[in-house]
């Protein structure tokens, strides 16, 4: 006589679970990419004499008394004042603290194509693994490195975003391969996980480096990396089919759903058919226009309150956190709304794409504009850069899903090309806003700053809404020999029945 034993299925599923680690993965790589903005403020020999040279913001009058400094006292933010503590420090001009800020960016644009080819054909979990790994080594270095020399210390952040770029076409590739089609949006705002790392890092690490000095914020990223990537590696799996834990009727929904999008061989992704398309250049180009708004308030938004506005940074950090917050929540309604929508049936996934355009990169763009009728009105600045991102998290549902659309067999790859264009944004709106205040750094100045954004963002927009799609391409199709992941099926129980650990047991 024989009986079924069945084990019951988890009380969360398992595609919560890849949400989760698909969230503090991009929440990581963000920790790993903006900790050395302010562990550099603390290793700098910052002196009264060097300081002084900086001029009075214009709007420090009218803010007197709300955010800003008083109108004699040297504008120094809280943060350049910690690294007066400690004997080591050095006495790096500004040209080398941008080489060394700069280094990851080279780094990251330079490995997105190659990262995401890495990604599909070792498979994503391990690829994000071994970068993490390899960045968290490089980060508990980088004290040692910077007693040796700067250059040291510039090679270690390059390579650290040589590996970096590996992440996001990784994150792609997995989502192509967990995310059913009516979910689509809820896994892409798990990418949204960089703007919390953003608000999380910096207090984090302030609180470290202020008790403990500069050292202890490259140790304490890169345990916090090392310990991620442990777990990362326990509760990850390329494909359903692999993971030990999921549920047989999760993994048949899954994979139902994926059915006729997904294959499941290794090929070489069709560079030439992608180069060659029209719906792949608009994803790219709606990238480029997404990133130029971020990147240009993640970088410039903060100058322009401190050395326009007269906003004391360091004393006002939650409203500096504010818009990366509401870009985060914002992404997550979207992407529930998009996956509702598809559900529904009610309107092509083109159509959500290109509608929700207006969101993403329309809305944004006016809102820079708007900028220049506020003048020097703080809570307004801080209302339009709070809506302003807060709309760009529409890009969930149309730039961020639309490689998983056109190539889910290639979405890393995809992805990889078009964050390669679009984190070129990431030096070029420095070196514009860096170029038109180079001789007065006034409000007229960051009006035309805000007139090009805009110009950018709606430009990009429109283009991806007359010719992008939310259309399976033809040069989807692979050809290749090889199963999905490169690792072996788990074995369960005595007879290996299913991956959710059902097995036969004689009774």
């Amino acid at each position: 006589m024989s009986a079924l034993k069945v084990q019951k299925p988890p009380l969360i599923p398992m595609r919560s679970i890849i949400w989760l680690m698909l969230f503090t993965c991009t929440l990581v790589l963000y920790v790993l990419r903006t900790n050395m903005s302010l562990i550099l403020i603390a290793m700098v020999n910052t002196t009264p004499s060097n300081a002084t040279a900086a001029a009075v913001p214009e709007c420090t009058a009218l803010n007197k008394g709300n955010f800003s400094i008083s109108d004699n006292e040297t504008f120094i933010s809280s943060e350049t004042r910690i690294g007066r503590k400690y004997s080591v420090t050095y006495d790096w001009d500004s040209r080398l603290q941008g080489l060394i800020l700069g280094a990851y960016f080279w780094g990251f644009v330079l490995s997105n194509i190659p990262g995401a080819a890495v990604a599909e054909r070792f498979g994503p979990r391990k690829s994000v693994a071994v970068s993490f790994a390899l960045s968290a080594l490089l980060t508990l270095l980088g004290p040692l490195c910077a007693s040796w020399h700067p250059y040291w210390l510039i090679v270690s952040r390059f390579f650290i975003g040589l590996f970096g770029g590996i992440v996001y076409p990784a994150v792609h590739c997995l989502i192509s391969r967990w995310a059913p089609p009516a979910e689509k949006g809820k896994f892409i705002s798990a990418t949204l996980g960089g703007s919390l790392g953003t608000v999380v890092t910096w207090p984090l690490l302030g609180n470290v480096i202020e008790y403990v000095g500069w050292e202890w914020g490259f140790y304490i990223s890169g345990i916090l990396v090392l310990v991620w990537t442990f777990i990362w590696i326990v509760a990850v799996y390329d494909c359903p089919e692999r993971h030990p834990w999921i549920g047989c009727s999760e993994k048949e929904y899954i994979v139902n759903g994926l059915s006729g999008t997904l294959s499941a061989k290794k090929c070489i992704p069709p560079y030439r058919s992608i180069l060659t398309s029209l719906p792949a250049w608009a994803l790219g180009v709606a990238q480029f226009g997404n990133l130029w708004g971020l990147f240009f308030l993640m970088t410039a938004g903060p100058k322009f309150m401190s050395s326009v506005l007269g906003f004391d940074l360091g004393n006002t950090g939650f409203l500096a956190a504010v818009p990366y917050l509401a870009r985060m929540l914002a992404g997550f309604v979207f992407g529930i709304v998009g996956d509702s929508i598809i559900k529904r049936g009610s309107m092509s996934k083109s159509a959500i794409r290109k509608t929700f355009t207006v969101f993403s990169h329309i809305v944004p763009g006016l809102l820079l504009v708007g900028q220049t009728f506020v003048g020097c009105q703080a809570t307004w600045v801080i209302f339009l850069i709070t809506l302003s991102l807060a709309s760009n998290g529409a890009s969930t549902i149309t730039n961020l899903s639309n490689a998983q659309d056109l190539a889910p067999n290639f979405a890393g790859s995809l992805y990889g090309i078009a964050n390669c264009l679009g984190s070129t944004t990431g030096f070029l709106s420095p070196m514009l806003v860096g170029y038109l205040t180079a001789d007065h750094n006034g409000m007229e100045e960051w009006h035309t700053i805000f007139y090009i954004g805009a110009i950018v963002y709606i430009s990009c927009g429109l283009f991806f809404a007359i010719f992008g799609s939310g259309e399976i391409q033809p040069w989807n199709r692979c050809e290749g020999d090889e199963d999905c992941s490169n690792e072996k099926p788990v074995q369960h129980g005595i007879d290996n029945k299913g991956f959710d650990g059902t097995t036969e047991e004689k009774v």
